[in-house]
């Protein structure tokens, strides 16, 4: 963890938004170019060329509730321009920080010059074959986060499909340490995009056999469908059978076990098993 960073170097005071340096290949660059600090409300101003003209006024204050329980869990971006430092990212937080009663907010704030020169980069690093998925869905968050770009912004940029930039973003999803697994393994997207919404448990069992056997975008798909089916199951027989099985046990006295169309009695020796036969005949 570089101290300073834009990603876990935060994580005390952003715990969830911020792209993580881990992953960032832009990471170097922007540590020599941004910083992160508390500025006064009243030295930031609005960028008159972003489109964006009007906030919903009671979403701005239900967020200005949260800011005054919480704080601002993810700093503005700023740029410094003629004595002032203009919002990039983060207007909505900066309004609803000024309703809050707040007199300085965190922000990234970096130079016009460094920002367009860490836009491009971000963008031509998007654009190499030798990055990972992982990082390459890292790259597009930081473009829409830390510079204002919508999907389709970035698409048009990267020179892809806004429905691509998406799915990729989609990576984002994943518990950490299958994204590590990607970055290490050079795992690709296609493969590892159908474990986006499976449990995680399912993921920790899948990511290392990925690893190990090479499996395909179809085995991990098979391996899901196969292990939701088995879940579902078990979720079925706790909520349905359980409780016939327990009414079966006790008025026979031996137990029993209902798994898909049948019903199992189990008896410790073969009287038992005769005496059992005996009270169903």
């Amino acid at each position: 963890m570089a101290k300073g960073g834009l990603g876990r170097g935060f994580e005390s005071l952003i715990p969830t938004e911020l792209v993580d340096e881990e992953f960032d290949p832009t990471v170097s660059e922007d540590l020599a170019n941004s910083s992160l600090v508390e500025i006064k409300i009243s030295e930031i101003v609005r960028d008159e060329d972003q489109p964006r003209k009007s906030f919903d006024e009671a979403e701005l204050e239900d967020l200005a509730v949260s800011i005054k329980e919480h704080g601002i869990l993810q700093p503005l971006v700023l740029v410094r321009e003629e004595g002032k430092y203009k919002i990039v990212a983060g207007e909505r937080r900066w309004r609803a920080a000024k309703l809050a009663g707040l007199l300085k907010v965190p922000a990234i704030v970096r130079t016009l010059d460094a920002q367009n020169r860490l836009e491009l980069s971000i963008i031509e690093n998007a654009q190499r074959e030798d990055l990972s998925a992982i990082e390459l869905a890292t790259a597009y968050a930081k473009l829409k986060s830390q510079f204002n770009l919508t999907d389709k912004e970035i698409a048009k940029r990267v020179g892809k499909s806004e429905s691509s930039v998406k799915n990729t973003m989609r990576l984002l999803e994943l518990p950490d340490f299958a994204k590590k697994a990607m970055m290490e393994n050079k795992l690709s997207e296609g493969v590892m995009r159908p474990l986006i919404k499976a449990e995680e448990s399912l993921i920790e069992r899948a990511v290392p056999m990925i690893v190990r056997e090479g499996w395909s975008a179809r085995k991990v798909e098979q391996f899901i469908a196969t292990n939701k089916k088995k879940s579902s199951a078990r979720v079925v027989k706790a909520s349905t059978f359980v409780k016939e099985e327990a009414k079966l046990t006790k008025k026979w006295g031996h137990e029993v076990r209902i798994s898909a169309r049948s019903v199992t009695f189990s008896c410790k020796n073969e009287k038992d098993l005769r005496e059992l036969l005996k009270k169903l005949g």
